[in-house]
């Protein structure tokens, strides 16, 4: 009988790891306002988190800024419930496409871009863009930017030659991914499968931008634990050179995430390039 429970429970636990691995515990487990409070309460959460937001942020401004990288089309690959990502890339993209994996993640978005009872208030990191772009009164107007731009809301799947599926989109000027691969991909093979697939989605000279936690092996998210490939800044480099990327920007940063929630050994923004024969 032990000997028999024993060997169920080592089977739950390879089947529960087996979920982890390949995504499908965020159908069923994964909980979007939870995520949203413990990584995005800005200014009214913890230090740690709010100044991995602020680096994030700090560095699309960047990215983004008038003048410098803009386009038809951006696609966000992995949006999560998430809409901080768009605050500074609404300004030089016509088009913006957001994509997830779940439903429940669009739902949550979905929710925000309508102004819905119980969607999440972004308004304080709005608020700290437009002090970066030099008028924080303008956060409104922001707002209603980010809305206008979002034109549609995918599924998608990183791990599919064809990540948004039999979705008709034209090719991108931007792929945006943030925080995503590192929890879709099983192994190091799988990511840089995937970052294949993601560049397989841009236009001849159009920029993949990722942000990745470093050496990050799970996190939670309310009770629950939630899986994450552990990478190397070098593996993400060369990962994007092997499918044919010139890597622009590597900024890494020490920063890390509370340890309550997430155990990560820094940060890594990318910028890269798509070469004409990629």
């Amino acid at each position: 009988m032990g000997n028999r429970s024993r060997g169920e429970a080592e089977r739950s636990t390879a089947r529960m790891e087996g979920e982890l691995y390949k995504g499908e515990d965020y159908k069923t487990e994964f909980q979007p306002q939870n995520y949203l409070k413990t990584y995005y309460a800005f200014d009214s959460g913890t230090i740690a988190e709010n100044e991995v937001l602020k680096f994030n942020l700090n560095n699309l401004f960047e990215t983004f800024s008038p003048g410098g990288m803009g386009g038809d089309i951006l696609i966000d690959i992995g949006s999560g419930p998430t809409i901080y990502q768009l605050l500074s890339a609404c300004e030089v993209f016509r088009e913006i496409i957001m994509s997830d994996y779940t439903e429940l993640n669009l739902r949550e978005v979905d929710k925000w871009l309508k102004k819905e009872l119980g969607a999440y208030d972004w308004s304080p990191a709005v608020q700290y863009v437009c002090e970066l772009e030099g008028d924080r009164s303008k956060w409104q107007e922001k707002e209603a930017r980010v809305r206008r731009t979002v034109k549609r809301l995918l599924t998608c799947d990183v791990n599919q030659p064809r990540p948004l599926g039999s979705a008709q989109v034209p090719a991108a000027d931007c792929v945006l991914s943030l925080l995503a691969l590192e929890c879709a991909c099983r192994d190091v093979d799988a990511y840089r499968a995937a970052i294949q697939n993601l560049v397989g989605l841009l236009k001849p000279g159009g920029h993949l931008v990722t942000l990745v936690a470093l050496r990050c092996c799970e996190y939670m998210v309310g009770s629950r634990k939630f899986f994450v490939l552990s990478l190397e800044q070098e593996t993400v480099e060369k990962a994007l050179q092997e499918a044919g990327c010139q890597v622009l920007k590597c900024q890494y940063s020490p920063i890390k995430y509370s340890e309550a929630f997430c155990l990560n050994e820094g940060f890594c923004f990318v910028v890269a390039r798509k070469g004409p024969g990629a």
